[in-house]
Protein backbone atom coordinates (compact mmCIF):
# COMPACT_ATOMS: atom_id res chain seq x y z
CA UNK A 1 0.00 0.00 0.00
CA UNK A 2 1.28 3.39 -0.72
CA UNK A 3 2.47 5.93 1.20
CA UNK A 4 -0.49 8.27 0.53
CA UNK A 5 -2.94 5.38 1.02
CA UNK A 6 -1.69 4.92 4.27
CA UNK A 7 -1.39 8.29 5.15
CA UNK A 8 -5.12 9.11 4.41
CA UNK A 9 -6.13 5.93 6.41
CA UNK A 10 -3.88 7.13 9.24
CA UNK A 11 -5.76 10.63 9.17
CA UNK A 12 -9.33 9.39 9.47
CA UNK A 13 -8.43 6.82 12.20
CA UNK A 14 -7.37 9.49 14.23
CA UNK A 15 -9.90 11.62 13.24
CA UNK A 16 -12.47 9.05 14.89
CA UNK A 17 -10.54 7.96 18.56
CA UNK A 18 -11.26 11.50 19.61
CA UNK A 19 -14.98 12.56 20.14
CA UNK A 20 -14.62 15.74 21.50
CA UNK A 21 -16.49 18.66 20.05
CA UNK A 22 -15.29 21.22 21.98
CA UNK A 23 -12.78 22.76 18.81
CA UNK A 24 -11.01 25.61 19.66
CA UNK A 25 -10.69 28.63 17.99
CA UNK A 26 -8.86 28.30 14.60
CA UNK A 27 -4.86 29.34 14.80
CA UNK A 28 -3.87 31.05 11.66
CA UNK A 29 -1.47 28.33 11.02
CA UNK A 30 -3.23 25.40 11.95
CA UNK A 31 -6.54 23.27 11.57
CA UNK A 32 -8.35 21.92 14.02
CA UNK A 33 -10.07 18.61 12.91
CA UNK A 34 -12.43 17.44 16.20
CA UNK A 35 -9.14 18.19 18.44
CA UNK A 36 -6.62 16.75 16.86
CA UNK A 37 -4.17 19.33 14.77
CA UNK A 38 -3.63 18.80 11.30
CA UNK A 39 -1.01 21.12 10.16
CA UNK A 40 -2.43 23.60 7.57
CA UNK A 41 0.79 24.06 5.66
CA UNK A 42 2.21 20.23 5.42
CA UNK A 43 -1.11 18.17 5.54
CA UNK A 44 0.92 16.26 8.03
CA UNK A 45 -0.87 15.26 11.53
CA UNK A 46 0.62 16.79 14.35
CA UNK A 47 1.48 14.16 17.03
CA UNK A 48 2.05 15.05 21.01
CA UNK A 49 4.76 14.09 22.77
CA UNK A 50 2.49 11.53 24.66
CA UNK A 51 1.32 10.18 21.60
CA UNK A 52 4.86 9.29 20.07
CA UNK A 53 5.75 7.90 23.75
CA UNK A 54 3.16 5.91 23.74
CA UNK A 55 3.69 4.72 20.42
CA UNK A 56 7.22 3.97 20.96
CA UNK A 57 6.95 2.41 23.62
CA UNK A 58 3.88 -0.02 22.82
CA UNK A 59 3.84 -2.98 24.87
CA UNK A 60 6.49 -1.75 27.19
CA UNK A 61 9.27 -2.67 24.67
CA UNK A 62 11.49 -0.38 22.41
CA UNK A 63 12.79 -1.32 20.02
CA UNK A 64 15.31 0.52 18.04
CA UNK A 65 15.65 0.21 14.00
CA UNK A 66 18.85 1.87 13.14
CA UNK A 67 20.52 5.06 14.08
CA UNK A 68 22.11 8.06 11.42
CA UNK A 69 23.84 11.79 11.85
CA UNK A 70 20.08 13.04 12.48
CA UNK A 71 18.44 11.20 14.93
CA UNK A 72 18.01 7.31 16.16
CA UNK A 73 14.71 5.53 13.92
CA UNK A 74 12.21 3.30 16.46
CA UNK A 75 9.52 0.93 15.54
CA UNK A 76 6.41 2.41 16.65
CA UNK A 77 2.72 1.20 17.21
CA UNK A 78 -0.12 3.23 16.52
CA UNK A 79 -3.23 2.89 17.87
CA UNK A 80 -4.63 0.70 15.56
CA UNK A 81 -2.18 -1.92 15.60
CA UNK A 82 -0.56 0.20 12.62
CA UNK A 83 3.23 -0.48 12.51
CA UNK A 84 5.00 3.22 11.86
CA UNK A 85 9.16 4.08 12.34
CA UNK A 86 9.71 7.12 14.51
CA UNK A 87 12.71 9.04 13.73
CA UNK A 88 14.06 10.98 17.36
CA UNK A 89 15.57 14.08 15.64
CA UNK A 90 18.97 14.96 17.71
CA UNK A 91 19.21 18.16 19.36
CA UNK A 92 22.57 18.22 17.31
CA UNK A 93 21.08 18.13 13.85
CA UNK A 94 20.74 21.03 11.20
CA UNK A 95 16.99 22.65 11.92
CA UNK A 96 16.71 23.29 8.37
CA UNK A 97 16.76 19.40 7.92
CA UNK A 98 13.53 18.62 9.79
CA UNK A 99 12.06 21.87 8.23
CA UNK A 100 12.51 20.31 4.94
CA UNK A 101 10.88 16.80 5.60
CA UNK A 102 8.06 18.22 7.48
CA UNK A 103 7.42 20.91 4.64
CA UNK A 104 9.32 19.71 1.90
CA UNK A 105 8.64 15.93 1.84
CA UNK A 106 4.83 15.82 2.61
CA UNK A 107 4.64 18.02 -0.83
CA UNK A 108 6.44 15.31 -2.39
CA UNK A 109 4.81 11.88 -2.64
CA UNK A 110 5.80 8.55 -4.95
CA UNK A 111 5.47 5.28 -4.52
CA UNK A 112 9.23 4.84 -4.39
CA UNK A 113 9.95 7.30 -1.60
CA UNK A 114 9.51 6.67 2.04
CA UNK A 115 5.91 7.83 3.28
CA UNK A 116 5.59 10.79 6.01
CA UNK A 117 2.82 10.77 8.25
CA UNK A 118 3.45 13.43 10.48
CA UNK A 119 5.44 14.99 12.97
CA UNK A 120 5.91 15.84 16.78
CA UNK A 121 7.59 19.31 17.99
CA UNK A 122 7.13 19.85 21.31
CA UNK A 123 9.18 20.78 24.88
CA UNK A 124 12.17 20.90 22.63
CA UNK A 125 12.11 17.39 21.12
CA UNK A 126 11.45 16.47 17.23
CA UNK A 127 10.06 13.16 15.78
CA UNK A 128 8.94 12.07 12.16
CA UNK A 129 6.62 9.22 12.07
CA UNK A 130 6.81 7.66 8.53
CA UNK A 131 5.79 4.59 6.95
CA UNK A 132 7.14 1.53 7.97
CA UNK A 133 8.93 -0.67 5.82
CA UNK A 134 9.34 -4.39 7.13
CA UNK A 135 12.61 -5.95 5.12
CA UNK A 136 15.09 -2.76 6.30
CA UNK A 137 17.31 -1.36 4.67
CA UNK A 138 19.39 -2.60 1.11
CA UNK A 139 22.38 -2.69 3.22
CA UNK A 140 20.99 -5.15 5.61
CA UNK A 141 19.84 -7.40 2.47
CA UNK A 142 22.94 -7.40 0.27
CA UNK A 143 25.18 -7.77 2.49
CA UNK A 144 23.68 -10.19 4.97
CA UNK A 145 25.67 -13.70 4.84
CA UNK A 146 22.33 -15.92 5.16
CA UNK A 147 20.63 -15.07 2.28
CA UNK A 148 21.33 -13.72 -1.01
CA UNK A 149 19.15 -11.42 -3.36
CA UNK A 150 18.43 -12.63 -6.14
CA UNK A 151 19.72 -11.02 -10.13
CA UNK A 152 15.79 -10.26 -10.86
CA UNK A 153 15.19 -8.12 -7.36
CA UNK A 154 18.67 -6.36 -7.38
CA UNK A 155 17.40 -5.03 -11.30
CA UNK A 156 13.64 -4.34 -10.04
CA UNK A 157 16.13 -2.36 -6.97
CA UNK A 158 17.66 -0.41 -9.51
CA UNK A 159 14.45 -0.08 -11.62
CA UNK A 160 12.11 1.67 -8.87
CA UNK A 161 15.31 3.76 -7.44
CA UNK A 162 16.24 5.65 -10.79
CA UNK A 163 12.08 6.16 -11.25
CA UNK A 164 12.32 7.94 -7.92
CA UNK A 165 15.05 9.95 -8.83
CA UNK A 166 13.30 10.72 -12.01
CA UNK A 167 10.72 11.91 -10.07
CA UNK A 168 12.59 14.35 -7.44
CA UNK A 169 14.53 15.27 -10.95
CA UNK A 170 12.12 16.36 -12.96
CA UNK A 171 9.31 17.98 -10.33
CA UNK A 172 7.08 20.86 -11.27
CA UNK A 173 9.19 22.99 -8.97
CA UNK A 174 12.60 21.90 -9.61
CA UNK A 175 15.34 19.48 -9.41
CA UNK A 176 15.46 18.00 -6.03
CA UNK A 177 18.38 16.63 -5.21
CA UNK A 178 18.49 13.85 -2.43
CA UNK A 179 21.57 14.35 -1.80
CA UNK A 180 22.32 10.93 0.01
CA UNK A 181 21.93 8.28 -2.10
CA UNK A 182 23.18 5.38 -0.27
CA UNK A 183 22.19 1.75 0.99
CA UNK A 184 21.10 2.70 4.07
CA UNK A 185 18.82 5.19 3.32
CA UNK A 186 16.67 3.06 0.80
CA UNK A 187 14.15 1.27 2.35
CA UNK A 188 12.88 -2.32 1.75
CA UNK A 189 8.82 -3.24 1.74
CA UNK A 190 7.72 -6.48 2.41
CA UNK A 191 7.29 -7.36 -0.85
CA UNK A 192 11.16 -5.63 -1.54
CA UNK A 193 9.65 -2.73 -3.15
CA UNK A 194 12.98 -0.49 -2.86
CA UNK A 195 11.84 3.19 -1.13
CA UNK A 196 14.18 6.06 -1.01
CA UNK A 197 14.43 7.76 2.86
CA UNK A 198 15.89 10.30 4.60
CA UNK A 199 15.29 13.40 2.74
CA UNK A 200 16.96 15.71 5.47
CA UNK A 201 20.02 16.88 3.03
CA UNK A 202 17.17 16.80 -0.03
CA UNK A 203 18.33 20.79 -1.77
CA UNK A 204 15.71 21.81 -4.43
CA UNK A 205 17.31 23.58 -7.65
CA UNK A 206 14.88 26.08 -8.57
CA UNK A 207 13.80 25.63 -12.36
CA UNK A 208 16.18 28.76 -13.36
CA UNK A 209 18.94 26.73 -11.94
CA UNK A 210 21.58 24.04 -13.12
CA UNK A 211 23.55 23.73 -10.38
CA UNK A 212 24.10 25.50 -7.00
CA UNK A 213 27.38 26.29 -4.66
CA UNK A 214 25.95 25.38 -1.06
CA UNK A 215 27.57 23.38 1.80
CA UNK A 216 29.28 19.98 1.32
CA UNK A 217 27.37 17.34 3.43
CA UNK A 218 26.40 13.78 2.68
CA UNK A 219 27.81 10.05 2.83
CA UNK A 220 31.56 10.12 1.73
CA UNK A 221 31.91 6.94 0.08
CA UNK A 222 28.97 8.30 -2.17
CA UNK A 223 29.34 11.65 -3.21
CA UNK A 224 30.09 13.35 -6.38
CA UNK A 225 33.68 14.18 -6.20
CA UNK A 226 32.84 17.37 -8.30
CA UNK A 227 30.45 18.61 -5.32
CA UNK A 228 33.85 17.50 -2.64
CA UNK A 229 35.82 19.30 -4.14
CA UNK A 230 33.85 22.78 -5.65
CA UNK A 231 30.70 22.65 -4.00
CA UNK A 232 29.03 22.50 -7.03
CA UNK A 233 25.75 20.82 -6.40
CA UNK A 234 23.99 19.60 -9.67
CA UNK A 235 21.19 16.51 -11.18
CA UNK A 236 24.19 14.86 -11.42
CA UNK A 237 25.39 14.64 -7.85
CA UNK A 238 22.58 12.06 -7.26
CA UNK A 239 23.57 9.94 -10.67
CA UNK A 240 27.11 9.59 -9.32
CA UNK A 241 25.53 8.08 -5.98
CA UNK A 242 23.29 5.53 -7.88
CA UNK A 243 26.24 4.62 -9.84
CA UNK A 244 27.62 3.77 -6.10
CA UNK A 245 24.99 1.50 -5.28
CA UNK A 246 24.70 0.27 -8.87
CA UNK A 247 27.87 -1.42 -8.59
CA UNK A 248 27.51 -2.44 -5.22
CA UNK A 249 24.56 -4.37 -6.40
CA UNK A 250 26.24 -5.80 -9.37
CA UNK A 251 29.40 -6.99 -7.40
CA UNK A 252 27.93 -7.25 -3.99
CA UNK A 253 30.86 -5.52 -2.19
CA UNK A 254 30.46 -3.12 0.74
CA UNK A 255 31.99 0.23 0.03
CA UNK A 256 32.92 1.73 3.88
CA UNK A 257 30.70 5.18 4.07
CA UNK A 258 33.69 6.91 5.07
CA UNK A 259 36.59 5.43 3.14
CA UNK A 260 36.98 7.47 -0.25
CA UNK A 261 39.51 4.56 -1.09
CA UNK A 262 37.23 1.63 -0.69
CA UNK A 263 34.75 3.67 -3.24
CA UNK A 264 38.09 4.09 -5.88
CA UNK A 265 38.73 0.73 -5.47
CA UNK A 266 35.19 -0.38 -6.40
CA UNK A 267 35.00 2.21 -9.60
CA UNK A 268 38.50 1.31 -10.75
CA UNK A 269 37.87 -2.41 -10.89
CA UNK A 270 34.66 -2.03 -12.49
CA UNK A 271 36.07 0.26 -15.42
CA UNK A 272 38.86 -1.98 -15.74
CA UNK A 273 36.60 -4.75 -16.38
CA UNK A 274 34.58 -2.70 -18.73
CA UNK A 275 37.66 -1.77 -20.77
CA UNK A 276 38.85 -5.14 -20.93
CA UNK A 277 41.63 -5.50 -18.50
CA UNK A 278 40.07 -7.68 -15.79
CA UNK A 279 37.47 -10.62 -16.46
CA UNK A 280 33.55 -9.94 -15.97
CA UNK A 281 34.24 -12.57 -13.16
CA UNK A 282 35.87 -10.33 -11.03
CA UNK A 283 32.82 -7.71 -10.48
CA UNK A 284 30.31 -10.51 -10.29
CA UNK A 285 28.52 -11.23 -7.18
CA UNK A 286 30.10 -14.94 -6.72
CA UNK A 287 27.03 -15.60 -4.30
CA UNK A 288 24.45 -15.21 -7.65
CA UNK A 289 26.67 -18.42 -8.65
CA UNK A 290 26.45 -17.40 -12.42
CA UNK A 291 22.52 -16.84 -12.13
CA UNK A 292 21.85 -13.91 -13.77
CA UNK A 293 21.18 -12.63 -17.16
CA UNK A 294 24.50 -11.45 -18.60
CA UNK A 295 23.87 -9.04 -21.13
CA UNK A 296 21.98 -6.95 -19.06
CA UNK A 297 24.49 -7.41 -16.50
CA UNK A 298 27.18 -5.96 -19.26
CA UNK A 299 24.38 -2.88 -19.86
CA UNK A 300 23.67 -1.90 -16.30
CA UNK A 301 27.44 -1.78 -15.42
CA UNK A 302 28.46 0.31 -18.25
CA UNK A 303 25.71 2.54 -17.34
CA UNK A 304 27.14 2.44 -13.46
CA UNK A 305 30.78 3.60 -14.94
CA UNK A 306 29.15 6.29 -16.70
CA UNK A 307 27.56 7.21 -13.52
CA UNK A 308 30.50 7.55 -11.57
CA UNK A 309 32.73 9.39 -14.34
CA UNK A 310 34.46 12.53 -11.63
CA UNK A 311 32.70 14.72 -14.22
CA UNK A 312 29.24 15.59 -13.91
CA UNK A 313 28.91 16.21 -18.07
CA UNK A 314 30.07 12.35 -18.67
CA UNK A 315 27.19 11.11 -16.97
CA UNK A 316 24.02 9.81 -17.91
CA UNK A 317 21.01 11.66 -17.71
CA UNK A 318 17.72 10.39 -15.49
CA UNK A 319 16.03 9.27 -18.98
CA UNK A 320 18.64 7.53 -19.89
CA UNK A 321 19.33 5.47 -16.54
CA UNK A 322 15.43 4.82 -16.37
CA UNK A 323 15.03 3.71 -20.11
CA UNK A 324 18.08 1.22 -19.40
CA UNK A 325 16.62 -0.35 -16.15
CA UNK A 326 13.22 -0.80 -17.83
CA UNK A 327 14.77 -2.44 -20.52
CA UNK A 328 16.88 -4.56 -17.88
CA UNK A 329 13.76 -5.46 -16.00
CA UNK A 330 11.69 -6.32 -19.18
CA UNK A 331 14.71 -8.97 -20.29
CA UNK A 332 14.16 -10.62 -16.42
CA UNK A 333 10.83 -11.45 -16.67
CA UNK A 334 11.96 -14.19 -19.40
CA UNK A 335 15.22 -14.52 -17.66
CA UNK A 336 15.05 -18.45 -16.40
CA UNK A 337 15.05 -19.39 -20.50
CA UNK A 338 17.68 -16.96 -21.01
CA UNK A 339 20.40 -17.49 -17.81
CA UNK A 340 24.12 -18.24 -18.70
CA UNK A 341 26.50 -19.26 -16.04
CA UNK A 342 29.15 -17.17 -15.79
CA UNK A 343 32.31 -19.10 -14.56
CA UNK A 344 34.30 -19.55 -17.78
CA UNK A 345 33.41 -16.24 -19.54
CA UNK A 346 35.36 -14.32 -21.68
CA UNK A 347 36.36 -10.68 -20.75
CA UNK A 348 34.13 -7.97 -21.85
CA UNK A 349 35.89 -5.26 -24.00
CA UNK A 350 33.92 -2.33 -24.58
CA UNK A 351 35.26 0.96 -26.39
CA UNK A 352 34.02 3.53 -24.05
CA UNK A 353 33.41 7.23 -24.51
CA UNK A 354 36.22 9.60 -23.64
CA UNK A 355 33.49 11.05 -20.68
CA UNK A 356 33.96 7.21 -19.32
CA UNK A 357 37.61 7.74 -19.17
CA UNK A 358 37.86 10.83 -16.68
CA UNK A 359 36.54 7.99 -13.74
Amino acid sequence: MSGLILAVILVKFLQSQNSDKNSEKDNPTEGRMQGKVIDKWSGLYKFTKAEIEKAINYGNTKVCLGSGSAGQVYQGVLPSGQLVAIKHIFKTAMLESFTWEVEGLSRIRHVNLVGLFGYCDEDGEKYLVYEYCSNGNLAHNLLRNDSVLSWATRVNILRDCAVALRFLHTHPDGCIVHRDIKLTNILLTENMKPKLADFGLAKLLKMEESKVFTDVRGTIGYMDPEYIVHAKLTCASDIYSFGIVALQLLSGRKVIELDIQARDSLTKRAKDVVNGKRPIDDIIDSRLKGELNLGDFESILQVAVLCVASSSKGRPTIKDLVEEMDRACSNTSGMAARTRKVTHMQSLSVSLSSEMSEV
